[in-house]
């Protein structure tokens, strides 16, 4: 930031003016009688002199109070030269350990494809709204989901923003995806699992381990991870709850977090409190984890020794692969493991506030539980055609109610009479 008070000077330029005897004038007859312009300056933190000429005094006073407001919130350095290539590497090894594993990867893979777009050469400061919009053209023609279009623009849009500010690569208003418009895409029909479908699941599940997994998705409306990193500790039997908490990594406890960040209590079933107890007794004394085995634990310990696991690794092998084997057999429609939780929210959402629904759900925003969770149903639509026909009073079929030249009626309403 600047370390002095920013000011306002004449700047000089042309011969210096002299009298009639060829005499310089002193600097104090300059102003009337010497060519000038109106110069801001300041000094940067690095101790050089900044400066910038304005025609008119006011304009110079208008930059130079911008000029301060920025000295007062430590952003009046002027921004350093980046490339591009340069960033990328910086941001992946500054963000470690700031955001999610899946996040940041992410973040990775769409500053390379835009730095393969446009070269990883360019200044930062250089890369302009056009450029943006070129590249988001490009991945329009060469790939075919709208929705990963969208992703590309919000997380590119995120990661000049972090240029901006704490890292002071770029000025206020520099970020060239701030006005690139997402396209606009048709939401996803969201599958609602029917408690009988659900039913059919369990009854074709292979073991206890999977009937206890299907009930407590679809009873509790637990997340996948969350599901297997349950511990019996958080298993509260009594009051029939389970509780969704954040470990650190011990012993026989593998680090997680879970995915919205925050603590949080769920009820379960009669039945999913039976099954969970029946997969107790199945358990090994003493390990931890509900559906971790303890031998898949030693490989998950053994591959982190050796520096090849993170945390997108499937904790259980091929979950979804072995979930499609019982869909098949139970004969419906095709689903994913996380339809099953869907169908938990729309359930309670039939009941209970929608406060509350976000709450269980473990959702940060309720405009998520809204948009991607609460699935309009068959009984839905019965119940909003009954409404609709209450409203009217009457079946608009109904014979007596259309046209007739006998009665003049339309609808039940007099036919009006005009005078010619």
């Amino acid at each position: 930031m600047a370390t002095e008070k920013v000011g306002i000077y004449r700047k000089y330029h042309g011969p210096i003016p002299t009298d009639r005897t060829g005499k310089p004038l002193p600097k104090s007859e300059w102003p009337r009688r010497r060519v000038f312009r109106w110069a801001v300056r300041w000094f940067g933190s690095d101790g050089k002199r900044y400066s910038k000429s304005f025609k008119t005094r006011k304009e110079a006073e208008r930059f130079a109070s911008e000029v301060q407001r920025r000295v007062c919130t430590r952003k009046a350095d002027k921004p350093q030269d980046i490339t591009l290539q340069q960033f990328r590497f910086e941001h992946g090894q500054v963000m470690k350990g700031q955001v999610a594993y899946a996040t940041l990867d992410d973040q990775k893979r769409a500053l390379k494809l835009f730095e393969k777009y446009i070269g990883g050469a360019i200044l930062l400061s250089k890369i302009k709204p056009r450029h943006a919009e070129a590249f988001v053209a490009y991945r329009l023609t060469t790939v075919s989901s709208v929705a990963t279009v969208n992703k590309d623009i919000r997380t590119l849009r995120r990661i000049f923003n972090l240029a901006i500010e704490p890292r002071g690569y770029l000025e206020d208003g520099q970020n060239p995806f701030t006005k690139i418009k997402e396209r606009k895409t048709t939401d996803s029909e969201i599958r609602y699992v029917e408690p009988q479908e659900c039913r059919a699941l369990m009854e074709n599940a292979a073991s206890t381990w999977w009937q206890a997994f299907l009930s407590v998705a679809y009873g509790s409306g637990l997340r996948r991870n969350e599901i297997l990193h349950l511990m019996w500790k958080n298993i509260n039997f009594e009051n029939q709850l389970i509780k969704v908490v954040a470990r650190k990594r011990a012993k026989n406890i593998l680090e997680w977090e879970s995915k919205g960040h925050k603590n949080r209590i769920v009820p379960m079933s009669d039945e999913t409190s039976q099954l969970l107890a029946n997969l107790q007794l199945q358990a090994e004394e003493g390990f931890p984890y509900v559906f971790i085995s303890a031998e898949r634990f030693e490989r998950i310990r053994e591959r982190q020794r050796l520096g090849n696991w993170n945390p997108r690794c499937q904790v259980i092998n091929n979950l979804d692969r072995s979930f499609q084997v019982i869909r098949c057999r139970a004969s419906i429609d095709e689903c994913v493991i996380h339809d099953l939780r869907r169908s938990a929210i729309t359930n309670w959402a039939k009941r209970l506030p929608i406060h509350v629904v976000q709450r269980l759900a473990g959702h940060s925003d309720i405009r998520t539980t809204q948009r991607y969770y609460l699935a309009v149903q068959e009984c839905d639509l019965e119940e909003a055609k009954a409404l609709q026909s209450e409203i009217l009073g009457s079946n608009l079929t109904d014979p007596k109610l259309t046209h007739s030249k006998t009665n003049g009626r339309f609808f039940g309403l007099k036919k009006k009479r005009y005078s010619a």
